[in-house]
């Protein structure tokens, strides 16, 4: 009988152990940013996708953003970022914060990733993605004067420079509260960098409290 108490408290010691280790640890399923980049609300906990309208993962990804994104307590706040490494790229990112700003991401957002990705569209300058935005509830003059706007250059710049402090090396990434970047291929997929993200809002959610 005491071998058996011994033996039944050690595999609840054992037990309680696993219990105390965190889901995922840093460094295999995600990674600490060395210097933290500042949120823009700090009462939130600030959850960014870092995409590319060129890159076939971040499609593939999207719906299944989306959909964990509607289910998000009201103290997490999602952003997306258009990552910006080639002059290519960083007219994608002008044409995705003048949807932003002209509000059309409902429409125009999966409508770039199509024309882009299915149709092989090539936007060579302003004047085609004016037009080619034009389609989704705006006119061409209005686009094409946002999508050259100071406002609009000054969200693409803060992208680059959010992006590097991120450390950045690939689309999709994720990064929770500018201090855990999170990879499908570091986490094992998509589904499971979801779950990464969702174990790192609740470590911030806890730190706050």
């Amino acid at each position: 009988m005491l071998a058996l108490c011994a033996l039944l408290v050690s595999v609840s010691a054992l037990v309680a152990q696993a219990n105390d280790k965190p889901a995922f640890v840093a460094g295999t399923h995600y990674t600490e940013i060395e210097q933290p980049v500042r949120t823009a609300d700090p009462s939130k906990i600030e959850v960014t996708e870092v995409f590319s309208y060129h890159c076939n993962h971040c499609l593939s990804f999207e719906p299944m953003l989306q959909a964990w994104k509607k289910q998000l307590p009201e103290d997490v706040a999602f952003v997306q970022m258009h990552a910006i490494w080639n002059a290519g790229m960083k007219s994608m990112a002008q044409a995705f914060y003048t949807v932003k700003t002209l509000k059309l991401e409902d429409k125009a957002h999966m409508g770039i990733f199509n024309a882009i990705q299915m149709e092989r569209k090539v936007f060579k300058n302003p004047e085609e993605w004016a037009e080619f935005l034009a389609t989704f509830g705006s006119d061409k003059e209005t686009i094409l004067k946002t999508y050259n706007s100071f406002g609009v250059s000054s969200q693409v710049s803060q992208a680059d420079a959010r992006a590097r402090g991120y450390g950045i090396t690939g689309t999709p990434e994720m990064v929770v509260n500018g201090k855990y970047r999170v990879s499908a291929r570091q986490s094992g997929g998509q589904t499971e960098m979801l779950k990464v993200v969702d174990f790192l809002v609740e470590k911030e959610r806890a730190a706050k409290k």
